[in-house]
C-alpha cells in the first residue's frame, strides 16, 4: 500500500464566503493517505499535528471537481483541487517519486469511480465511519468506467503514454543501495564505468534522489558538468568554502554567511557524485566545518553522505609539487561513511572480451594479450555511413584545435545557435556547469554528439554520435541529424537546470549538440560514445587510460592509436583500498561492508 500513503508538509486551503482569503491550515509531518469510505467513495485523509492542534480531514473525492497541479511533481510539490468550491491540498516536500506514484494512483482511482459520488467535498473534523487505504491500481482502473468516459469525451483507456511504457528496474545491487540510503545510514557505492544508458550510476542517483525530501537533499558533484547531470551544484558552491585551503577558523567564517549556513543547517541529506576528484584534505575541512556550522558533534555534523564514484578513474587535481590524497586517505573517511559497495555489474559494455580487458586496464594490468587486442583495433575502420570516430584527447587545447579547424574546413554556411540564459551576469557559471555552451556552430556535415538522453529506447543517449545533413528552412533553422543508431531527427531546443549560488536556479536553452571531431577525457566522464578513436601517448594521470577506454560501448567501436602499456597505471593506493574493500564485502545480496572500530585502524594504512 505504499504508493497509497504519502508522508510530508500539506496546506490545506478551505475558501471563505465574501471573497475573503481562504482559510488556511499548515500540518508538517504530516501523512496523507488515500482509502475510501463506507460508500466505497476514494477519500483523501489528511492528518497531521499533535495535542491540541491534531487534526484529521477527510475529503471525498469527486471525479469530475478533482483537479491535479503536477508541474512541480520532480521537486517534490503537487496541489490536488478536492472540489468545485476551490478546496484545495497543498503537498511539499515529498520524496518525488513517491509523489508521483501517489499521484498516479488518485488519477486512476478517482477517474474508475464509482458514478454516484457527491459532487462537494466533504470536509470532517473526525474520521468517517469507515475508512480503509485504497486497494493497489486494478487492470479495471486502468480501463476505468465506460460510461464515465463517454460523458468526458475520453478515449478507451486513456493512460499516458510515457506511464504505459515499463520503467527501467534497479538491480539486485542497487536495491541494496537504494536500501541502504532508505534506512539512513552514510554510504559510498562505486564500481567500472560501464554501465548502459539508463541503467547505470546516474539512473541509481537519480532514483536516490526521487526516495529523498528534495527541501533537506542537497545533489552535489565534483565538477559542474557531473553535477548538471543529476540536477545539482557543484560540491565548492554549496561548501561555501572557496578551495577550502583557507584555516579551519576561516572557512567556517565563510561557512557561517547568511545563505550558506542556511544550507548546511537544513542538509540533512548530501549527495556527492564523482568522488574521486574531491581532494581528501578538502573532505577533511568540510567535514569539521559541517560540525561546527551545526553544532553538533556527530559526524559530518550528522549529516547523512551518499557518496558514489570510481577511485580507479581520474584522481584530485594537483598542483605538480603536491601529493594526491584521495578521500578515502581522509582522517574523517572511516568514521562518515558506515557502508562500502561496489557495484560488480558492468551493464554498457556487453561485449564479454572487451568487458575483461576493461576489466584489467582498470586495476592497471595490461598483460600482453590485452596489449595485443587494443594494438589490433587501430586497423579499425573510423568511419560508418559518414559518422567519423571521436578523438578522445588528454588535453582541452588539443580539443579546441581540432574542432574549430574541422569545422572550417567543410564547406557551406556556418548556422549559429545562441543559448537563452536565465541570467546573461552569470554566464561563466551556467559554463561551467551546462555540458553545452552558449554559443553552437554548425555546418551540413558537422560531427557531432548528443549532450543530453531524448530517447533512450532508440539510442539517442548522451554521447550519441552522428552528423548533421540538414537544416530545416523555418526561421529557427534547426539542423537535422543522423545518428549511428538509424534515426534520424530534426534536434530542437533543449533546458538545463542549474543551481547556482544560494540555491538559485539557473538555466540555459540550448542545442543539445557539441562538436564531436574530438572531446577531453575529463569531458567524456557519463558519456558513452557509438565510435572512439584515442591516442595515449599524452596520458599523465593514474586512470585516464581507463577513463578513455570505457567511454567506448563496444571493441568494435574503439580505436587505439599509438598504444604503450606504460600509459596504463592505477594508483597503488587506490588499489590497496579497493582489495581491503572486497575482502569484507558479504556475498549475494547482503554485499554491504559496515566498518567497524577494528577497521579504523586499517586506514592509517592509507594515509
Amino acid at each position: 500500500m505504499e504508493a497509497a500513503e504519502l508522508r510530508c508538509t500539506a496546506a490545506v486551503e478551505q475558501p471563505l464566503p465574501g471573497g475573503l482569503a481562504p482559510r488556511r491550515r499548515l500540518m508538517r509531518n504530516a501523512t496523507v493517505l488515500l482509502g475510501r469510505n463506507e460508500l466505497r467513495q476514494p477519500v483523501l485523509r489528511v492528518a497531521g499535528g499533535s495535542g491540541a492542534a491534531a487534526a484529521v480531514l477527510n475529503f471525498v473525492l469527486a471525479g469530475d471537481a478533482v483537479r491535479l497541479f503536477t508541474r512541480f511533481a520532480g521537486e517534490g510539490r503537487a496541489a490536488v483541487r478536492v472540489g468545485p468550491d476551490g478546496a484545495q491540498v497543498l503537498l511539499s516536500d515529498c520524496p518525488p517519486d513517491a509523489l508521483r506514484r501517489f499521484l498516479r494512483l488518485l488519477r486512476l482511482k478517482v477517474a474508475a469511480g464509482p458514478r454516484d459520488a457527491p459532487r462537494r467535498p466533504r470536509l470532517l473534523e473526525r474520521p468517517p465511519p469507515s475508512f480503509s487505504v485504497i486497494s493497489p491500481v486494478q487492470e479495471r482502473d486502468l480501463l476505468g468506467s465506460p460510461g464515465r468516459r463517454q460523458e468526458r469525451g475520453q478515449r478507451p483507456a486513456e493512460v499516458p503514454r510515457k506511464e504505459r511504457r515499463p520503467p527501467a528496474r534497479l538491480s539486485a545491487e542497487q536495491e541494496a543501495v537504494l536500501g541502504a540510503v532508505r534506512s539512513g545510514k552514510s554510504i559510498f557505492f562505486t564500481g567500472s564505468a560501464g554501465e548502459r544508458p539508463g541503467t547505470g550510476k546516474s539512473f541509481l542517483l537519480k532514483r536516490i534522489l526521487g526516495s529523498l525530501p528534495p527541501n533537506i537533499t542537497y545533489a552535489t558533484a565534483s565538477t559542474g558538468v557531473a553535477a548538471c547531470h543529476i540536477g545539482g551544484t557543484t560540491l565548492h558552491a554549496f561548501a561555501g568554502i572557496g578551495s577550502g585551503k583557507a584555516p579551519l577558523e576561516q572557512c567556517i567564517q565563510l561557512a557561517e554567511r547568511p545563505g550558506v549556513r542556511q544550507h548546511w543547517l537544513a542538509c540533512q541529506h548530501l549527495i556527492i557524485d564523482e568522488i574521486s576528484m574531491v581532494d581528501g584534505k578538502f573532505f577533511d575541512k568540510l567535514e569539521a566545518v559541517a560540525r561546527a556550522v551545526r553544532k553538533r558533534d556527530e559526524p559530518f555534523g550528522g549529516i547523512q553522505l551518499i557518496i558514489c564514484g570510481d577511485f580507479l578513474q581520474l584522481p584530485p587535481v594537483c598542483k605538480a609539487n603536491e601529493e594526491t590524497k584521495f578521500c578515502f586517505q581522509a582522517k574523517s573517511w572511516r568514521k562518515c561513511i558506515h557502508i562500502n559497495m561496489e557495484l560488480t555489474e558492468v551493464r554498457r559494455q556487453t561485449d564479454k572480451t572487451f568487458v575483461s580487458i576493461l576489466s584489467a586496464i582498470r586495476l592497471g594490468r595490461c598483460t600482453e594479450e590485452v596489449t595485443r587486442q587494443l594494438m589490433q583495433t587501430a586497423a579499425h575502420k573510423s568511419e560508418r555511413d559518414g559518422i567519423l570516430a571521436t578523438r578522445l584527447c588528454t588535453h582541452k587545447d588539443d580539443v579546441e584545435i581540432t574542432n574549430e579547424r574541422r569545422l572550417q574546413q567543410l564547406p557551406g554556411e556556418v548556422h549559429v545557435f545562441e543559448a537563452l540564459d536565465s541570467d546573461p551576469m552569470l554566464v561563466k557559471l551556467i559554463d561551467a556547469q551546462c555540458p553545452v555552451g552558449g554559443r553552437v556552430e554548425l555546418k551540413l556535415g558537422a560531427q557531432v554528439m548528443l549532450a543530453k538522453n531524448l530517447d533512450v529506447s532508440q539510442g539517442l543517449v548522451n554521447g550519441a554520435r552522428g552528423v548533421v545533413v540538414g537544416f530545416e528552412s523555418e526561421q529557427k533553422g534547426l539542423p537535422k541529424v543522423r545518428f549511428l543508431c538509424g534515426v534520424t531527427q530534426l534536434i530542437k531546443m533543449e533546458k538545463w537546470i542549474i543551481k547556482g549560488p544560494s540555491g538559485v536556479h539557473l538555466s540555459r536553452q540550448q542545442l543539445p549538440l557539441k562538436l564531436a571531431w574530438a572531446i577531453s577525457i575529463h569531458k567524456s566522464q557519463g558519456m558513452s560514445l557509438d565510435c572512439v578513436e584515442i591516442s595515449l601517448s599524452r596520458v599523465f594521470e593514474s586512470g585516464q587510460a581507463y577513463v578513455a577506454l570505457s567511454r567506448a560501448r563496444s571493441l568494435a567501436g574503439l580505436r587505439v592509436l599509438d598504444f604503450d602499456p606504460k600509459a596504463v597505471r592505477a594508483d597503488p593506493a587506490v588499489l590497496h583500498f579497493y582489495r581491503h574493500l572486497r575482502h569484507h564485502q558479504l556475498p549475494a545480496q547482503d554485499s554491504l561492508h559496515t566498518y567497524s572500530d577494528a577497521d579504523e585502524k586499517e586506514n592509517w594504512k592509507y594515509n
